[in-house]
């Protein structure tokens, strides 16, 4: 049943996260069934609860209603295919924590660092933390043939199936593609609000909002007009998406986020709010930015000296406005894209997640 929303609309989007949850605990307690009394069961609990502890369920919802705007009829069969792509988002994360040496994910340890503490709290041999990385990545390189398996045994046509395939292969690629730019950026240091974007286009726009989208409307055999709405209003939420977790990282409370806000200065994210804050900065604060930005041990003061740098140079303002340009053009595009009510109003819910979160 639907839920009602404080605001008085219906939640469209509660009840399918709730039954996308159901489906990947089934999913992945059958995967652990087959692991009973094996040495990597334990392990295999980890990603579990890695995966179920948390998350918006964004991907999934937006695979859904992309099938749902399309004409496509609620079933058991795209819960199965939409759930997938929280088991490949789960193989992004757990990669990307150990590129970035991140110690915390949704208020927990991260999968390396869980899994290292189980090594070091068992006394086994060998480095802890090597054997965590090296677990971590193979847990992770499990986690996307799993997504594999569960969207190609989902029980949609095998036509349809078909026809996603090549927006599915794109998003996977993408994904590798805009985390190696992001790697090459950080190596490079300070960078252009243009090479900022590219990076947050490919690593995460695409794969967090157009793509899922366009997943769900190719099994659902859609035309090419929605498709190409589906990428326009894509593009532009996946890009307000990741600008509001930029401005998270930066500005966001831990205990709210369940991330550190030190973790993107420390790394020297190739972020938009530092990039703009470079294109602004006077002389000093310009070598501020270039002296604290990815030092690997700075502390709270230093964080605050570049924060106080982001605001007084206009970059937060600047970023927030187009966090909001974004949500606008996407709210153009659902008002005369042809897709159905229950999903245009479920979409116009998504876009306010993505954008106005505090998480």
């Amino acid at each position: 049943m639907e839920t009602e929303r404080h605001n008085g609309a219906r939640d469209l989007c509660g009840p399918v996260r709730a039954r996308v949850d159901t489906e990947l605990a089934d999913f992945l307690d059958g995967r652990l069934r087959g692991t009973a009394g094996d040495a990597t069961a334990p392990l295999f609990r980890l990603v579990r609860e890695f995966v179920l502890h948390g998350g918006k369920r964004l991907r999934p919802l937006l695979c859904y209603w992309g099938w749902r705007a399309a004409g496509g009829a609620d079933c058991a069969e795209i819960i199965k295919a939409a759930a997938a792509l929280e088991i490949f988002h789960a193989f992004c994360l757990i990669h990307d924590d150990v590129m970035d040496g991140s110690e915390l994910r949704r208020g927990r340890p991260t999968l390396h660092r869980a899994v290292a503490d189980r090594h070091t709290a068992h006394h086994w041999r060998g480095d802890s933390r090597r054997f965590g990385v090296a677990t971590a990545i193979l847990l992770g390189d499990l986690c996307m043939t799993w997504a594999d398996e569960l969207l190609f045994t989902s029980g949609v046509a095998a036509g349809r199936i078909a026809a996603a395939r090549p927006y599915y292969h794109r998003m996977r690629a993408e994904v590798c593609y805009g985390q190696h730019l992001d790697i090459i950026e950080q190596a490079h240091g300070p960078t252009t609000a243009e090479r900022s974007m590219r990076v947050l286009l490919y690593k995460s726009a695409k794969y967090t909002v157009e793509r899922p989208l366009q997943v769900g409307g190719a099994l659902a055999g859609t035309s090419p007009a929605v498709l190409a709405a589906y990428s326009r209003f894509g593009v532009a939420v996946g890009e307000a998406f990741q600008l509001r977790d930029d401005v998270l990282g930066a500005f966001g409370d831990p205990r709210v986020t369940g991330k550190p806000n030190l973790d993107d200065f420390r790394d020297g994210k190739p972020t938009v709010l530092i990039a703009h804050s470079i294109e602004h900065a006077t002389p000093a604060q310009r070598r501020l930015i270039e002296t604290l930005h990815g030092e690997p041990h700075l502390d709270e003061h230093g964080a605050d000296r570049i924060r106080e740098v982001l605001v007084d140079t206009g970059a937060l303002a600047a970023v927030e406005g187009m966090i909001a340009e974004r949500e606008d053009r996407a709210l153009d595009v659902l008002a005369t894209a042809p897709i159905t009510e229950p999903a245009r109003q479920a979409l116009t819910q998504l876009i306010t997640a993505a954008t106005q979160r505090t998480t």
